[in-house]
């Protein structure tokens, strides 16, 4: 068996990478990896370089594989490891150039380890013995699926991670007003008045999939998004052209709700659908309305996902006000390889307060959640 390094996707035909996969997770799809390479999202002057981890058969074809990036920075990973590197840096050890074993801006857990079990642990033996060579530090493997845990845990060296997210979950509702019901009295009503403040500045929401999109409304949806960045003064991790190039490979994942008031487009919040799950992603408005967030991120997605008889709506990373809206604190896992052994121990010792920490922390959240006690 061979270790081919991939530093772009256009090395591997779609429908080997795909096959790879157990899941129609859209974030795994060689379609929407593919998209970020070619839209110039990451690559040259980024900071995200791929560096996909094949293993190849006798025969050349892949068995097993971890998209991967080397990585010159840690901004849009949504596992926080800046700490791990300001004390590099202090201790003149070199943190970067790291690999990271993720979906680039996309803190949304799944496999990361595609293919043969047996293959994709050969792949993480032979990946580790090959970082120092290549001038690496590390490997970081982020918000990974229970498949992948189970390989990674207990193997020598791997350093296991929590942290916290707030999925909201579908437990068969008829429709918006059967989960009202299920909440208590007081949040029930904070609900209806959030949404009646919406209706009454006269907002009106449309679902769209990605094939109903035109190119002028995909110039809105990313003038949206890219001003959720420009706010804060920041530049936006995507391109324009990687929404073009999404919904020409796969339009059938796209979900995006579009608020008007009147003839006039003010927000829309932009989504993925795949494998029972409904992943909301980026959203943005143009202009400032009541609650209008709470509605175009929270309210609108639930009420899809019922409709549809979606049963989960993961609607981004972080944000402990999803808790009284229902939405549940759900533990994610990262796994981490670290080369130098000062600096492993080190992270061992963080972590295992950490870990202490988040679990607490969820525990806690679970009292906060707007639900009717049985």
């Amino acid at each position: 068996m061979t270790l081919l390094l991939a530093d772009s996707l256009r090395c591997l035909p779609a429908t080997s990478w795909d096959a790879l996969s157990a899941t129609d997770q859209p974030f795994l799809r060689h379609a929407f990896l593919s998209a970020l390479e070619d839209s110039g999202s990451i690559g040259a002057g980024t900071g995200w370089q791929a560096a996909h981890q094949v293993l190849l058969g006798a025969d050349g074809k892949p068995l097993a594989a971890l998209p991967a990036y080397v990585k010159q920075h840690s901004y849009g990973e949504y596992v926080f490891d800046h700490a791990w590197a300001d004390a590099c840096h202090r201790a003149g050890i070199e943190y970067y150039p790291k690999l990271l074993g993720a979906i680039p801006f996309s803190p949304v857990s799944g496999p990361r380890l595609l293919g043969d079990p047996l293959a994709a642990a050969q792949l993480l033996d032979e990946l580790t013995a090959s970082l120092e060579p290549q001038g690496l530090s590390s490997v970081h493997v982020n918000f990974t699926d229970p498949a992948a845990d189970a390989l990674l845990q207990g193997r020598e060296g791997w350093l296991e991670r929590y942290g916290c997210q707030f999925h909201w979950h579908n437990r068969g509702y008829r429709d918006f007003q059967d989960f009202l019901e299920a909440l208590s009295s007081r949040k029930r009503k904070q609900m209806r008045k959030e949404r009646e403040q919406v209706a009454g500045q006269g907002i009106e929401f449309e679902w769209r999939e990605g094939h109903q999109l035109t190119e002028a409304e995909w110039d809105f949806v990313y003038q949206c998004y890219a001003n959720t960045y420009q706010v804060r003064r920041q530049a936006p991790y995507l391109t324009r052209a990687f929404f073009s190039l999404l919904a020409e490979r796969m339009p059938e994942s796209i979900r995006v709700v579009l608020a008007r008031q009147g003839s006039r487009p003010v927000a829309m919040a932009f989504s993925l659908i795949g494998g029972g799950s409904l992943y909301g992603r980026y959203w943005g408005c143009l202009a400032e309305f009541d609650r209008l967030h709470f509605e175009t991120c929270f309210y609108q997605g639930m009420a899809y996902a019922i409709e549809q008889g979606v049963q989960r709506f993961d609607a981004g990373a972080q944000g402990e006000h999803k808790l009284i809206r229902g939405f549940e604190p759900q533990i994610t896992r990262s796994w981490h390889y670290l080369c130098h052994p000062g600096l492993r121990a080190a992270v061992a010792d963080f972590l295992d307060q950490e870990r202490a920490g988040v679990l607490a922390y969820a525990e806690e959240a679970r009292t906060l959640l707007p639900y009717r006690q049985a």
